[in-house]
Protein backbone atom coordinates (compact mmCIF):
# COMPACT_ATOMS: atom_id res chain seq x y z
CA UNK A 1 0.00 0.00 0.00
CA UNK A 2 1.25 3.63 -1.09
CA UNK A 3 0.92 5.81 1.70
CA UNK A 4 -0.73 8.90 0.15
CA UNK A 5 0.76 12.13 2.11
CA UNK A 6 -1.24 15.68 2.27
CA UNK A 7 1.25 18.47 2.93
CA UNK A 8 0.52 21.75 3.86
CA UNK A 9 3.59 24.37 3.89
CA UNK A 10 3.75 27.62 1.88
CA UNK A 11 7.49 27.53 1.31
CA UNK A 12 8.07 26.38 -2.28
CA UNK A 13 11.37 25.59 -1.84
CA UNK A 14 10.72 23.28 1.40
CA UNK A 15 7.83 22.12 0.02
CA UNK A 16 9.63 21.07 -3.16
CA UNK A 17 12.14 19.37 -0.86
CA UNK A 18 9.78 17.51 0.75
CA UNK A 19 7.84 16.28 -1.90
CA UNK A 20 11.56 15.05 -2.59
CA UNK A 21 11.76 13.77 0.64
CA UNK A 22 8.55 11.46 0.30
CA UNK A 23 9.06 10.82 -3.16
CA UNK A 24 12.38 8.59 -2.08
CA UNK A 25 10.17 6.66 0.71
CA UNK A 26 8.00 5.60 -1.71
CA UNK A 27 4.91 8.06 -0.69
CA UNK A 28 2.59 9.77 -2.90
CA UNK A 29 1.41 13.13 -2.47
CA UNK A 30 -2.13 13.34 -2.87
CA UNK A 31 -2.32 17.17 -2.13
CA UNK A 32 -0.20 20.13 -1.47
CA UNK A 33 -1.41 23.57 -0.38
CA UNK A 34 -0.20 26.94 0.97
CA UNK A 35 -2.44 28.63 3.39
CA UNK A 36 -5.55 27.36 5.96
CA UNK A 37 -8.31 28.21 3.90
CA UNK A 38 -6.93 25.79 0.69
CA UNK A 39 -6.12 23.08 3.65
CA UNK A 40 -10.18 23.22 4.71
CA UNK A 41 -10.85 22.52 1.32
CA UNK A 42 -8.71 19.94 0.63
CA UNK A 43 -9.95 18.17 3.64
CA UNK A 44 -13.01 19.38 2.63
CA UNK A 45 -12.94 17.42 -1.17
CA UNK A 46 -10.53 14.71 -0.39
CA UNK A 47 -11.27 13.06 3.17
CA UNK A 48 -10.52 9.89 2.56
CA UNK A 49 -7.82 10.56 -0.20
CA UNK A 50 -4.86 10.45 2.46
CA UNK A 51 -3.12 8.80 5.45
CA UNK A 52 -0.35 11.13 6.35
CA UNK A 53 -0.89 15.11 6.65
CA UNK A 54 2.54 17.15 7.10
CA UNK A 55 1.51 20.41 8.51
CA UNK A 56 3.23 23.84 8.86
CA UNK A 57 2.49 26.15 11.60
CA UNK A 58 3.13 29.37 10.22
CA UNK A 59 1.54 29.59 6.70
CA UNK A 60 1.51 31.88 3.82
CA UNK A 61 -2.49 32.83 4.81
CA UNK A 62 -3.76 31.58 8.38
CA UNK A 63 -2.16 29.07 10.64
CA UNK A 64 -2.29 25.11 10.94
CA UNK A 65 -3.35 24.73 14.59
CA UNK A 66 -7.02 24.49 12.72
CA UNK A 67 -5.85 22.63 9.99
CA UNK A 68 -4.18 19.95 12.38
CA UNK A 69 -8.13 20.36 13.95
CA UNK A 70 -9.95 19.50 10.61
CA UNK A 71 -7.29 16.77 9.66
CA UNK A 72 -8.80 15.20 13.15
CA UNK A 73 -12.05 15.23 12.16
CA UNK A 74 -11.66 14.88 8.39
CA UNK A 75 -10.22 11.63 8.71
CA UNK A 76 -9.82 10.33 12.22
CA UNK A 77 -7.66 7.28 10.91
CA UNK A 78 -4.99 9.73 9.21
CA UNK A 79 -2.01 10.83 11.08
CA UNK A 80 -1.64 14.26 11.52
CA UNK A 81 2.36 15.51 11.86
CA UNK A 82 3.24 18.89 12.59
CA UNK A 83 6.58 19.83 11.24
CA UNK A 84 7.26 23.21 12.18
CA UNK A 85 10.26 25.82 13.15
CA UNK A 86 7.93 27.43 16.07
CA UNK A 87 7.39 24.69 18.37
CA UNK A 88 7.95 25.19 21.89
CA UNK A 89 6.90 22.90 25.03
CA UNK A 90 3.81 24.57 25.30
CA UNK A 91 2.78 25.53 21.13
CA UNK A 92 3.47 21.22 21.35
CA UNK A 93 1.49 20.57 24.27
CA UNK A 94 -1.71 22.37 22.44
CA UNK A 95 -0.94 20.51 19.15
CA UNK A 96 -1.41 17.50 21.40
CA UNK A 97 -4.44 18.20 22.30
CA UNK A 98 -5.77 19.56 19.02
CA UNK A 99 -5.01 16.14 17.34
CA UNK A 100 -1.83 16.07 16.31
CA UNK A 101 -0.20 12.82 16.39
CA UNK A 102 3.48 14.24 16.20
CA UNK A 103 5.15 17.47 16.80
CA UNK A 104 8.53 17.46 14.93
CA UNK A 105 10.84 21.07 14.54
CA UNK A 106 12.12 21.69 11.24
CA UNK A 107 15.46 21.60 12.84
CA UNK A 108 15.23 17.99 13.58
CA UNK A 109 14.35 16.43 9.76
CA UNK A 110 15.64 13.67 10.81
CA UNK A 111 13.17 12.71 13.12
CA UNK A 112 10.26 13.58 10.29
CA UNK A 113 12.09 10.57 8.18
CA UNK A 114 12.11 8.02 10.87
CA UNK A 115 8.86 8.88 11.79
CA UNK A 116 7.71 8.66 8.02
CA UNK A 117 9.38 5.27 7.83
CA UNK A 118 8.04 3.88 11.36
CA UNK A 119 4.58 5.35 10.04
CA UNK A 120 5.10 2.97 6.69
CA UNK A 121 5.84 -0.72 8.93
CA UNK A 122 2.54 1.21 10.60
CA UNK A 123 4.54 1.78 14.05
CA UNK A 124 3.87 5.03 14.72
CA UNK A 125 1.13 6.19 16.74
CA UNK A 126 0.35 9.86 18.94
CA UNK A 127 4.19 10.83 20.51
CA UNK A 128 4.01 12.59 24.16
CA UNK A 129 5.08 16.01 24.44
CA UNK A 130 9.15 16.14 24.58
CA UNK A 131 11.51 18.66 26.18
CA UNK A 132 13.09 21.07 23.99
CA UNK A 133 16.72 20.78 23.62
Amino acid sequence: MTVKVFLVEDLAKTAGLMKELFDSLGYTVAGSVATEAEAYQWLDEHARDWDLAVVDLVLEQGTGFGVVRRCREASPNGKAVVFSSFVSPAVREHLLELGADAVIDKSDSTALVAYCAAFADGQQGRSEPQPQV
